[in-house]
């Protein structure tokens, strides 16, 4: 009985100080004002900080890890900002992204069946990353129904944002972004999460039109800015659309942040499709200048360098931010050959005037397996990655020699602490 009094004192006393240094929002209060809002970074930043060598980016570092933290433009939620943990393009993901300090957050824009806009990574990935397939109602609208897994073939299906209305899409649980090639049955064919993820909060992720994304993130505390990618549709899904070409999708999405009342300098439109970014320069000029040219055209070794020496041109014709994968700006150098250096894309990119903006950090498992994985992002320096700590390695390479504008992450906690630690205030504060 004692000890059961003594813990109930100890827990009122810790209660307590945490009611003195966390503010009690009132029940039914969704948005606090931004003084009480706390950015919340969470162990990993400190977990990678205690698994980097010794030097004096680790010092640094470690001398901010008690704050303040404060949110940062330089820091941007990708698919949301939760990512790697929360299923993608969902309000949770956006909250968590927002919770982590991002002042820039993305949607990536689709169309459905009548033309709503939509926030879904890829026009065609709904049976990946959405329960569609457990709707039968729904899943018989599929381009490509599921397909069960026999002795010669992985289990498959196709599902679209076009395949059904913007209601039906509003009607969606979002799940973590997998498939399980082995399944038999729709259910089965819903796991397969990569093992660096979690399916821990795989419990309906709340789905966004563009509209209540737009709505969202105007209502988060903070300053918060607009990423919006328009999403290129696929093979599967040929434009026009049913009469709707390229050139009005790229409309309707600008002038859905018009019909908001949104200031375009708050938003930074991008897309792989050149055609995309040169229509928003000359139709919606003060939005193209923000406009974010999404470049991959260097994956194939052969086009790298023609990727590079067209970087000039870029600028030239009126394109102002440049955004490649985080490989395509690193490569491995230093006397030893062993260190993370300016790659000549990267070199090229600043002496051409563009400002750049990257992706996307977390989006990899450790960095004990890149090499072996084959990942993508950290393809370019692979050789030389060995332990999780070198991520702020990475990030100090992007970020102070480099000089990006700001940087995409799956867990926007890791970007945050880093620009929070040396003062990158993102596009719109320098």
């Amino acid at each position: 009985m004692r000890a059961t009094v003594g813990y109930l004192a100890l827990s009122a006393a810790l209660v307590a100080d945490l009611t003195a240094a966390f503010p009690v929002m009132p029940r039914g209060e969704q948005h606090p004002t931004p003084d009480d809002y706390y950015i919340s970074l969470g162990p990993r930043p400190y977990y990678l900080i205690e698994n980097m060598t010794e030097s004096p980016l680790k010092s640094k570092l470690e001398s901010c890890e008690n704050g303040p933290f404060e949110i940062t433009a330089w820091s941007i939620g990708h698919r949301g900002g939760g990512t790697l943990m929360i299923p993608e393009e969902t309000v949770q993901s956006t909250m968590a992204g927002a919770r982590m300090g991002a002042g820039i957050l993305e949607c990536d824009v689709s169309f459905t069946q009548d033309l709503g806009l939509v926030c879904r990574h890829d026009i065609c990935d709904l049976h990946t990353t959405t329960d569609i397939l457990l709707r039968p109602e729904l899943a018989a609208k599929c381009t490509q129904p599921f397909t069960p897994a026999n002795e010669t073939a992985d289990a498959s299906a196709l599902c679209c944002t076009s395949d059904i209305t913007k209601d039906e899409f509003m009607s969606l649980c979002s799940k973590m972004d997998g498939f399980n090639a082995t399944a038999t049955t729709p259910e089965d064919f819903q796991h397969g999460v990569p093992f660096f993820r979690t399916e821990l909060y795989d419990t309906c992720g709340q789905v966004m039109s563009l509209d209540s994304y737009i709505d969202l993130v105007d209502s988060l505390p903070g300053y918060r800015n607009f990423t919006p990618e328009l999403k290129t549709p696929p093979k599967a899904v040929p434009m026009p659309f049913n009469g709707y070409t390229q050139a009005q999708y790229s409309r309707d999405m600008i002038d859905t942040f018009i019909a908001h009342g949104i200031s375009p300098e708050r938003v930074f439109p991008q897309s792989f499709t050149p055609a995309d970014i040169y229509l928003w320069l000359n139709e919606y000029p003060a939005w193209g200048a923000q406009a974010v040219f999404l470049d991959e055209d260097g994956d194939d070794p052969a086009n790298f360098t023609t990727a590079v020496n067209r970087l000039p041109a870029l600028k030239a014709s009126g394109v102002n931010i440049i955004s490649p994968p985080i490989n395509y700006l690193l490569a491995v150098g230093g006397p030893n050959n062993d260190t993370v250096v300016p790659s000549d894309y990267a070199i090229t990119a600043k002496n051409a005037g563009l400002e750049i903006i990257s992706w996307s950090f977390e989006r990899s498992g450790p960095l004990t397996r890149v090499a072996a994985d084959d990942d993508y992002y950290y393809s370019s320096i692979a050789p030389i990655m060995h332990y999780d700590g070198q991520m702020y390695e990475v990030l100090d390479v992007l970020g102070r020699e480099i000089g990006l504008k700001a940087m995409f992450s799956d867990w926007s906690a890791t970007v945050t602490y880093y620009a929070n630690c040396f003062g990158f205030k993102g596009p719109g504060n320098e």
